[in-house]
């Protein structure tokens, strides 16, 4: 086998985790440039510089990412003075804020803080970023050697942020177990991919165990242990899974029909504008573990979305019949499901769906 390295993620987590910026960052440098979203900058500016006075950094300016992770805007942060006079760069925010402070990073060989403000998505801590066209529509994923230097992820800043963030991220993550596990089965798996799926479980029982309660406390802004447990599974377990299962930049044991049916129901631009990313994914999860013949793991999982709300049928992903062929013919097409240890037809995936219909009526 060729040589290789693999670079694992580096997280501290907390309800006041800020104040360790000094301690982590001064190696790096003493200017700083902060790169984020609009409504999460406002919401740390005023904390991240509380925490850097008198340590000798500075933060130079706090610069909104463009709206969209694409290569267009992160040449525009390039040609930015400040961007070019920082030593560092931190990314505040959400998924898109913070592929775009990474990849930003990398095109100008500078270090990364990362700084999640919600927990919908594992970009803290992934060595990926998923670059968009200037039309919002998907390009790639871009991939680097490794994730950023460190991420700080503060519990109490991501408790008071809307709960419909991390009911998302937990459909997301918890399929992550599922996708890899299905897709690798029965493949003779390198070190790093079998280290992912084997650590997977970690994106499930944490979910099954605490997920519930986390909502509830988030709620009320309260950062519970529960609360806590859920926001390092969607983060940091998610990125660290991913970061093995796509060491060597293929997609093979890091999707699955799961994700394919998300990408065919977002061809549909009423359900595009209304539906989060996980909360679609999750849909398609029930619909694999039908086909996939785990009728336990299924009542399980249909369990736990019911009682987080999360879909369980047609009408909660808002498609109808008429929909519903276009749908299965996309979904097969996607190149999610090829790596898989057996075809997934549309009669296959056409009878999950009405066998989850009718889980409604019993």
């Amino acid at each position: 086998m060729e040589n290789y390295s693999i670079n694992l993620p580096s997280y501290s987590i907390g309800t006041d985790i800020y104040k360790k910026i000094p301690e982590i960052c001064r190696p790096y440098g003493s200017r700083i440039i902060a790169v984020g979203g609009h409504r999460a900058m406002a919401a740390v500016q005023e904390q991240l510089t509380e925490a850097v006075a008198g340590s000798g950094l500075e933060i130079l300016d706090f610069i909104w990412f463009g709206g969209e992770c694409t290569f267009e805007q992160v040449d525009r942060l390039m040609n930015l003075l400040q961007v070019q006079e920082a030593d560092m760069i931190f990314g505040i925010g959400g998924g898109k804020a913070l592929d775009t402070a990474k990849t930003l990073a990398v095109k100008m060989n500078k270090p990364v803080f990362t700084f999640p403000t919600i927990a919908s998505n594992c970009a803290a801590c992934t060595s990926v970023s998923i670059i968009y066209n200037t039309d919002g529509s998907f390009k790639q994923p871009f991939f680097f050697p490794k994730p950023a230097q460190h991420a700080f992820i503060q519990t109490s800043v991501i408790a008071n942020t809307p709960t419909e963030y991390m009911w998302a991220g937990m459909g997301d993550t918890y399929a992550k177990y599922f996708e890899s596990t299905i897709s690798a089965r029965g493949d003779e798996l390198v070190h790093y991919i079998a280290m992912g799926v084997g650590m997977s479980h970690l994106c499930y029982e944490p979910l099954m165990k605490y997920g519930k309660q986390a909502l509830e406390d988030q709620k009320t802004g309260v950062s519970s242990y529960a609360f806590e447990q859920t926001v390092l599974c969607i983060v940091v377990t998610t990125a660290l899974v991913s970061n093995f299962v796509t060491a060597d930049h293929r997609i093979d044991y890091n999707t699955g029909l799961g994700h394919a049916v998300y990408y065919a129901l977002t061809s549909f631009p009423h359900i595009e504008e209304k539906h989060l990313h996980g909360e679609l994914v999750c849909y398609g999860i029930l619909l694999l573990l039908l086909i996939d013949g785990q009728k336990e793991e299924f009542e399980r999982v249909y369990n736990f979305n019911k009682s987080v709300k999360l879909p369980i049928c047609m009408a909660d992903v808002e498609i109808t019949e008429n929909d519903l062929e276009a749908v299965v013919k996309q979904a097969i097409s996607m190149k999610d499901i090829e790596h898989n240890p057996y075809e997934i037809t549309e009669e296959m995936l056409m009878g999950a769906v009405r066998e989850l219909e009718g889980c409604l009526l019993q």
